[in-house]
């Protein structure tokens, strides 16, 4: 059981190994927006950069700061967060995600869903992909 274990175990470390700059990034895309359906504060923070302006379909930009404060305080809840045909291009230390989304929010107890086209900027910081910008339209 334990050789079993092992090899399944190494095979699937040969597999993140083996993944290519893109599909690393669209997991870390993927994990960020179930952070904020999840309201993992930790992992948002870690996820962001401290420069950070969060652009939403309506022209209201958040920082960093006030996405945090918002998830905590309840004024912005994140029900779902499905995204669509997401294309990442990877450069360097920079990348960027374009996707669809459905995004189903409460803002301030009423709730919506939004179909949107979005931009997300990600900067590499040693071998974590962090997001530095965010932007969406109503698609």
């Amino acid at each position: 059981m334990k050789k079993l274990l092992a090899i399944v175990l190494f095979f699937q470390a040969v597999a993140v190994a083996g993944q290519t700059d893109e599909q690393k990034l669209t997991a870390t895309v993927k994990e960020f927006h179930q952070s904020l359906v999840n309201g993992a504060i930790v992992s948002i923070n870690q996820q962001t950069d401290k420069a950070l302006t969060y652009g939403h379909s309506n022209g209201w930009v958040e920082t960093k700061t006030d996405m945090i404060r918002n998830l905590e305080t309840g004024y912005l809840d994140y029900n779902s967060f499905e995204e669509d045909s997401m294309k990442v291009t990877v450069n360097g230390t920079l990348a960027h995600a374009r996707f669809v989304a459905n995004i189903n929010v409460t803002m301030n107890g009423n709730t919506a869903t939004y179909r949107l086209k979005v931009l997300e900027v990600w900067v590499r910081k040693g071998k974590r992909w962090i997001l530095f910008a965010r932007q969406a339209v109503r698609g």
